[in-house]
């Protein structure tokens, strides 16, 4: 009676510790799906931040069939801008966060058009009629030129930005992971979405798109048939 007694309590004890070993096995997974789904969001959210940047490659490579070096760099250059005109605002004790945003943005794309009219009026557009590796070399020299001109105004410390929209929506709350998407990711994801519509509308259904396109197909051709090919490019170039 002892023996089968003993038997009893010990399959009782086993039966016990696999069901708290399936519920700790079950948390856990629901842990790793929560994981992952954060993962997704963040990386929906740099996914975005590539595919506006891109573009910019993707235009410019499609009309004079070029890497653009310092598009990344550009890039660069208009984040600086950001941090020049947060401060300026700053400096003028401006709290609304939506002026704000207005503002730095517009700055922010005025100067960043005007950086890339430029690199296609120095860089691109003498050497267009050459070999293919002038141009190439020439990109390449003004990548460095734009870095190096940044690191000696801005020096070449970190400059963070404070986030300027904090807080967001708790997707899933997890037993051991709480997966939340911010209100700054779910604004560039909708920021890039719109801007890529807009651009494939451009592209496919507006004048200046049917000249792009004509110019990737044949310049030559596209300015015999009174495209002009040098405004053409530079207005991408300033997109």
């Amino acid at each position: 009676g002892d023996v089968l007694t003993q038997r009893q309590d010990d399959g009782t004890h086993a039966l016990r510790t696999g069901y708290t070993g399936a519920a700790s096995c079950g948390a856990s997974t629901g842990d790793i799906v929560a994981y992952a789904l954060q993962q997704l969001i963040n990386g929906l959210t740099l996914g975005s931040m590539y595919g506006l940047i891109a573009i910019g490659y993707t235009m410019v490579y499609g009309i004079i069939g070029m890497i653009n070096f310092a598009h990344g760099d550009i890039f660069m250059v208009s984040a600086f801008i950001a941090v020049t005109a947060f401060t300026v605002l700053a400096a003028a004790d401006v709290t609304s966060i939506p002026l704000a945003l207005t503002f730095v943005l517009i700055v922010s794309i005025f100067f960043t058009s005007a950086y890339g009219w430029a690199v296609e009026r120095t860089a691109y557009r003498p050497l267009r009629g050459s070999t293919r590796l002038a141009p190439l070399i020439s990109a390449i020299g003004m990548s460095i030129f734009l870095q190096n001109s940044v690191q000696l105004t801005q020096g070449a410390r970190v400059k963070p930005i404070p986030p300027v929209l904090e807080g967001g929506i708790v997707v899933w709350d997890a037993p051991g992971f709480t997966v939340q998407i911010g209100w700054s990711q779910m604004l560039i994801i909708v920021t890039t979405v719109i801007l890529m519509s807009a651009f494939t509308w451009m592209i496919t259904q507006t004048p200046f798109g049917r000249q792009q396109r004509a110019c990737e197909q044949d310049r030559t051709m596209a300015s015999l048939l009174g495209v002009n090919v040098d405004r053409t490019i530079s207005y991408t170039f300033m997109l």
